[in-house]
Order: C-alpha cells, then sequence, then structure tokens
C-alpha cells in the first residue's frame, strides 16, 4: 500500500492554507505517488512551480501516479504544471497513471497536452530547399491563375447575360454611362495613340529602308510597313497603350470603390455591381479599341510615309500606291478582328483585379500594377494564338 505523506509546499499563513495549493508525496519501492489538492489557478500556481520542478527531477521511480481527486479549482495553468510533470516522467520512459480527475480537469488537460505537443522542440523548422520553393510558388501560381479564371467568366458571364441594374431583375442599357466611357477611354486616348502609332510605324519604316537598302529593294518597304502595321503592331501598340491607360484606371476606380465598401452598398440597396460598373466600361472599351485601332493604323502609316520619304526617296504617292498593291482588305480586317477580343481581356482582368481589392492603399497599387501586367501579358499571348490560327487556315 502507497503512503502519501503531505507536504505542504505553498508554505504560506494558516489563514490562506485553504486556498492555495498543495502537493502531497510518497514514495514506494519504484513508484511514486503524488497527491494534488486545492486551488491549481494562474493567481495560486507559482508557489508550487518549484517543487514541482524539484519532482520532476527524481529519477528513482518506474511508475508515477497523480491523483486529483482533491483539486478544488483549476485553469489552463494549473493543467499546464500537471502535464509538464507527466511529459517529464514519460519523457524517462516511466509509466504515469492519472486518477480522481474531474470532467473539466480531463478537458483541460487533453487540451493542454495537446498545444504543448503541437509546439516544436527543435525551435522554427529551417526554410525549404529551392526545390520545394520553386514548386510551391508554381502551385500557388496556377491555384491564383483558377481563381482569377473563375472570376473572370462570372463578370463574363454576368455581362452577357444583359446590362440588367437591378438583381434579378431586367433593366434597359444606359446609353449615358456607356457614352461617358467611350468618352474617357477612346476619345482621351486619341492623342496619346496617335503619336505613339506615328513614332513606331516610322521607326519601322526607318529600320526597313536602312536593311532592305543593301539590296535595292527600297520599295518594299512599302510592303513591310503596311503588312506589319495593319496585322500585327497598329492594334498590338493600341491594346497595350489602352491597357496601361484605361486598364489601370478601372482597376483603381473599382478598387478605391472597394475600400470605401461602395460596392457593398450597391448590393445592399438591390443593384448588381457588375451591371452598374463593369457592363459600361466594357461595352465601351469594345467599341473604343476598334475604333482606335483604326486611327492608329493611319497615324503608323502617316509616320511610316513621311520616314521612306527621307531615308528611301519614296515619294507619298509611290507610297500609297504600292501599299494598294501590299494589302488588301484580309490584311486590314485581320488586326481588326482582334481588337474586340482584346479589349474584353483589358476590361475583364481589370475589373476582377479591382474586385480583389482590400482596405489598404498598398493593395489598391499591388492589384492595379498586376491588371496592368497581366492584361500587357495575356494580350500578346492572344496576339500570338491569332498569328497561328491564320496561319492554319491562309488567311
Amino acid at each position: 500500500m502507497l503512503t502519501i505523506r503531505k507536504r505542504d509546499a505553498s508554505r504560506t499563513p494558516a489563514g490562506d492554507a485553504n486556498h492555495q495549493p498543495r502537493i502531497a508525496v510518497g514514495e514506494e519501492g519504484d513508484v511514486l505517488g503524488c497527491a494534488f489538492s486545492g486551488v491549481w489557478t494562474t493567481r495560486t500556481v507559482a508557489s508550487v512551480d518549484a517543487e514541482m520542478r524539484k519532482i520532476e527531477n527524481r529519477n528513482s521511480a518506474k511508475r508515477l501516479i497523480l491523483d486529483l481527486s482533491q483539486i478544488e479549482k483549476m485553469d489552463t495553468a494549473g493543467a499546464w504544471l500537471i502535464d509538464r510533470l507527466a511529459s517529464a516522467f514519460e519523457k524517462k520512459g516511466v509509466e504515469v497513471h492519472v486518477q480522481g480527475q474531474s470532467e473539466i480537469a480531463s478537458i483541460l488537460l487533453g487540451a493542454v497536452g495537446d498545444a504543448v505537443r503541437r509546439e516544436p522542440e527543435s525551435g522554427p523548422a529551417g526554410p525549404p530547399n529551392i526545390i520545394l520553393r520553386a514548386l510551391e510558388l508554381v502551385g500557388r501560381r496556377v491555384y491564383e491563375m483558377r481563381d482569377d479564371f473563375l472570376a473572370s467568366m462570372n463578370i463574363l458571364g454576368a455581362t452577357i447575360r444583359g446590362a440588367q441594374m437591378k438583381l434579378g431583375r431586367g433593366h434597359a442599357v444606359n446609353p449615358a454611362a456607356i457614352f461617358n466611357q467611350i468618352d474617357r477611354m477612346g476619345v482621351g486616348a486619341i492623342p496619346v495613340v496617335v503619336l505613339m502609332s506615328a513614332i513606331v510605324g516610322a521607326i519601322v519604316a526607318q529600320q526597313g529602308a536602312y536593311q532592305l537598302s543593301y539590296f535595292g529593294a527600297d520599295i518594299f518597304v512599302v510592303d513591310l510597313v503596311g503588312v506589319l502595321i495593319l496585322r500585327e503592331l497598329g492594334v498590338l501598340m493600341t491594346a497595350i497603350m489602352l491597357a496601361g491607360r484605361s486598364g489601370s484606371a478601372i482597376t483603381a476606380e473599382i478598387g478605391s470603390m472597394k475600400m470605401r465598401e461602395e460596392v457593398d452598398a450597391l448590393k445592399v440597396i438591390g443593384l448588381n455591381p457588375i451591371g452598374v460598373l463593369v457592363f459600361p466600361r466594357l461595352v465601351a472599351l469594345v467599341i473604343a479599341l476598334p475604333c482606335l485601332t483604326i486611327i492608329a493604323n493611319f497615324a503608323a502609316l502617316g509616320g511610316g510615309i513621311i520616314a521612306a520619304w527621307l531615308y528611301s526617296d519614296i515619294p507619298p504617292a509611290a507610297f500609297i500606291d504600292r501599299l494598294r498593291v501590299a494589302i488588301d482588305l484580309s490584311t486590314i480586317f485581320a488586326g481588326l478582328i482582334k481588337a474586340p477580343f482584346m479589349a474584353m481581356i483589358i476590361g475583364t482582368i481589370a475589373s476582377v483585379e479591382g474586385m480583389k481589392v482590400g482596405g489598404s492603399a498598398e493593395s489598391l497599387g499591388q492589384h492595379v500594377t498586376a491588371s496592368v501586367v497581366k492584361s500587357i501579358f495575356v494580350v500578346i499571348i492572344l496576339d500570338g494564338l491569332f498569328a497561328m490560327f491564320y496561319a492554319s487556315i491562309g488567311f
């Protein structure tokens, strides 16, 4: 029979003894017993911490019995001390038995034990190797692409379904909002589009004339400028400029509304944010980009005419006559067909990034940057896909 002699570890006055934790320790052979009593809470357990550590340092026992039947009150601090004692003996290979615990004590001991065992014993683990980090980065980007694709399909679906302003109810298109966006995105972009396109056209003509002059084929600079501008560079440069100018503006506008909770306010009053904010901008882009592409084509050809006149002595009349032979309607439409698709991509990506803005200015800046980068990247990919498609069908 194991005899446990009482030891008051608190060493407090007699008037407070009943409210302090106490430990009664008994040892018989290789069996060590500890009976706990009193109040084991955050306010009181500090008085028995040193005594508990002395018990933890014992090495003679093969079996440990913990009796919790006399504990009046316990919180996580008391449970942690008892669990620390049990864990210390378990690490030494000692068999530990806990008895007499109440339901609350069992829950606390279990919770504290799980929390302690989840903590790493050897400190924070080092970073994974570079291969694992690279694979993790690829995986995260794939999931982000999936989320962006689903969000884009949601916006496109809501837009194609109609321009309804009320949730669940049809509503007429608002022409004023669309024309206002066309004015801002289309008419306002004409100066920069004309300037950049004219410079690009002049550079292509100048470089083409310089290289073709070695072969005495200066006149073919007209074919180079006409086909390259009308099929590829005109619409591509216009889409890139529109992505940087209008795409970033769409993301900033919708993102700032999201930050100020105006988007949530639209939902509360029964309005569809897609119909109110995204639809007019998307329609305006689809209308404005083909029109800007036509203007850009004329500006680039004008720059090419001037450069060819200065560098190859090809007069404007001869340039235009040769241009009629070099191009046909398929050359013109090959570029214009791409414009609405690029406009849809720019508007959709800009709207998705705007809807993802959080509540900080830093988040707004990050998503505006992501909007421009993603739009330009996808537009260039789409242009390459169109080029392969045209080559496969001989267009």
